[in-house]
């Protein structure tokens, strides 16, 4: 088995496990209207966007930046 054989088997197995992953993902819960931090209106493209958002794009940036 050469280093082509390997990659293929390797990607077969990840594509799998993504799969795999896909169909046992809890669904999302519904997207809030307001934001849970600053109670500021999320926008509908957001919501849309993001299945489950609880976070204007602002808030969700500074959590972000805290991590």
């Amino acid at each position: 088995m050469d280093d082509a054989d390997l990659a293929v088997r390797h990607e077969v197995r990840a594509e799998a496990r993504a799969k795999e992953a896909r169909l046992n993902a809890k669904p999302a819960a519904p997207s809030a209207h307001h934001c849970i931090e600053c109670g500021d209106d999320i926008s509908q493209a957001r919501r849309n966007a993001v299945p489950g958002v609880e976070r204007c794009i602002d808030c969700q940036t500074l959590s972000e930046k805290k991590r």
